[in-house]
């Protein structure tokens, strides 16, 4: 068969049922019904990439689910060794129930969630710090679901009294048991739930998933070991019930559990499961997958968000570091309704002598959990996207502006907006932004307030209404987010003819002499000679913008708090006065070093775009 040859449709059907929209296998290649170690390892990758890029809002929550359903393991231990007066089998036989509830309905549990991310991190695919991330936000989950559940038990009347007693007995056996012995019962918990999570990637239905799951953890309490969300659960009813100490709870019994668990669980990942796969574990997981993986200093020190893994098809080249050509990125929902973005982009290249527009074309697919993509299908929608990239190319051209074009498909579209810029080398990403476009609408999936503070490159968003770049109004304060808005203005001075107006607030007319000098001073170092200067001495920011916009056609505003594209994806700027203008808003950022606490709380300001 050629390659112009239409795909059979016999394969096209064959491959969506027989691998997975990740790319993960649904089958095996050798035995259909029995995958190799490479499979399973590939199929707990592509699961990872889904945990890993889940926001903190949907781990916490998931995880307190998981923390709540684990009292259900709890209470039933406690109730059947109370009515089988203390008989080691017979009271143990349900108490896998709770954990049942929590692999088999996809909730967050701390040692079921520790083999899939470690296999990303392995990988050098996700950081260290986004593994870390993980971890404690699941974690925290699982203990305030364990708490809440407590106290259900403690003050709710569900314990007959001499359940209860057996429920304080059986937390007291943990508290009193020496914190190395502890910890060695505790890694071999952690080996056994480890062991699960493989196991049940290797399984292909629920039936077989639940046996597993059963049995697994029916050795738990059959081996006399401690799992750490149980223990974690019985030391908070020992606390309410039995005048427990909180620190000795936590130090002498929980934390050597939570200890034994994390280590039983990584050994088990590291040394037996992955070392067992061969270089080829990551051959088919996804596209591309092998070739991304991180520098060691990325590895160790990259963002405390965990980084998307690969997008699912993505039809542009790595492009090589050119000399002197400067690259704007367009990333693009709808390339029949944005040529206004793309124009802009193209006035801002016209000042460059080497410069390439490259829009991409960003469609989203359903989650993955929803069903298979064949090639076919892939192939369909590269078609239509790149005969939809007709009209955007031709318009690049006529600007005299080199043009290159992508289309990227992925499950999670927005989130693949800085790995675009990365993987283009852009010295420029500028992106459409309003409530209609997949990367502000798309609430339901990770924000991009997890990818990190900063974007990759240069960054401008713009809030399109009727663009029109003759007027400009540039508010202005010394930061290099504003000095990014000022090389914008000049541009669109050279190849749009626009006239720019800066705008210096000050907080009284005391300080309007000083104002006047700043203004005066930044626009010569900025090449803005020309520009009508504007000092208001309100000290109102939002209101000096908002009167002077009235006489303006564009408003360039510098980034502000916590990062601009990271807020503008959020829905969380706080300057209302952008939602209130008539005229179209184009926001800026420059890429800078964030410590962890402005990464966390973001940054003070004084001024618009001002940080102290």
């Amino acid at each position: 068969m050629s390659e112009d040859d239409p795909p059979d449709p016999e394969e096209t059907v064959r491959e969506a049922v027989e691998r997975s929209r990740s790319g993960a296998p649904a089958v095996g290649e050798v035995v259909r019904d029995r995958f190799s170690t490479d499979e399973v390892f590939q199929r707990i990758v592509a699961a990872a990439d889904e945990e890993i890029t889940a926001g903190p809002r949907e781990l916490f929550f998931s995880g307190l689910a998981a923390g709540f359903a684990i009292t259900i393991t709890f209470l039933l231990y406690a109730s059947l060794t109370a009515s089988t007066d203390g008989h080691p089998i017979l009271g143990a036989l349900l108490y896998p129930l709770g954990f049942i509830y929590i692999i088999i309905g996809g909730y967050q549990l701390y040692t079921e969630n520790t083999l899939p991310p470690v296999a990303l991190t392995l990988e050098r695919l996700v950081s260290v710090p986004a593994l870390l991330r993980n971890w404690i936000v699941v974690l925290l989950g699982n203990f305030a679901g364990g708490t809440v559940g407590a106290a259900a038990l403690a003050w709710g009347g569900i314990f007959s009294p001499e359940t209860a007693a057996t429920a304080v007995d059986l937390g007291r056996k943990g508290v009193e048991t020496a914190p190395g012995t502890l910890f060695a019962k505790a890694a071999f918990a952690g080996l056994i739930v480890a062991g699960v999570v493989w196991v049940e990637y290797a399984a292909r239905d629920t039936i077989s998933r639940i046996v597993v799951v059963y049995l697994a953890f029916l050795s738990v309490p059959l081996g006399n070991l401690f799992h750490i969300v149980v223990s974690y659960t019985e030391m908070v009813y020992l606390v309410f019930v039995d005048d427990l100490s909180v620190v000795v709870g936590l130090t002498e019994f929980a934390i050597p559990v939570l200890l034994g668990n994390t280590v039983g669980g990584v050994v088990l990942v590291t040394v037996v499961n992955y070392f067992q796969t061969t270089e080829h574990r990551l051959e088919s997981a996804r596209f591309e997958g092998a070739k991304r993986q991180l520098s060691s200093r990325e590895w160790l020190f990259g963002s405390l968000a965990g980084r998307s893994y690969v997008p699912l098809v993505n039809t542009g080249d790595r492009t090589a570091d050119e000399n002197g050509t400067y690259r704007i990125v367009v990333p693009i929902s709808n390339p029949r309704t944005e040529t206004r973005l793309v124009e802009l982009a193209c006035l801002v290249a016209g000042e460059r002598e080497e410069a390439v527009v490259h829009p991409v074309h960003v469609v989203q697919v359903p989650d993955q959990r929803t069903g298979g993509y064949g090639s076919g299908q892939h192939r369909r929608i590269i078609d239509e996207s790149d005969s939809k990239l007709d009209n955007i190319r031709s318009i690049v051209r006529d600007y005299d502006i080199e043009v290159e074009t992508s289309t990227i498909v992925s499950h999670r579209s927005f989130e693949e907006i800085f790995d675009v810029a990365e993987r283009e080398n852009a010295d420029l990403l500028m992106i459409g932004w309003d409530d209609d476009r997949s990367w502000t609408a798309g609430r339901g999936g990770r924000s991009l307030t997890d990818l990190g503070g900063a974007p990759p490159c240069d960054f401008l968003a713009l809030q399109d209404r009727d663009l029109d770049p003759s007027r400009l109004l540039l508010p202005t304060v010394d930061s290099p987010d504003c000095a990014l808005g000022a090389e914008i203005a000049r541009a669109l001075g050279v190849t749009a003819g626009a006239e720019s107006t800066l705008l210096h607030v000050v907080d009284d007319p005391n300080e309007r002499t000083a104002g006047e000098e700043f203004l005066q001073r930044w626009a010569t170092d900025y090449g803005l000679d020309d520009a009508e200067l504007v000092v208001d001495d309100s000290g109102d920011v939002e209101s000096a913008i908002a009167r002077e916009a009235t006489d303006h056609s564009l408003v360039v505003i510098g980034a502000v708090e916590r990062g601009l594209f990271t807020r503008v994806v959020a829905d969380s700027l706080r300057l209302d006065v952008i939602d209130d203008l008539d005229c179209s808003v184009l926001l800026t950022e420059r890429p800078g070093h964030r410590s962890i606490r402005e990464r966390l709380f973001g940054r003070r300001q004084t001024h618009l775009g001002e940080s102290d």
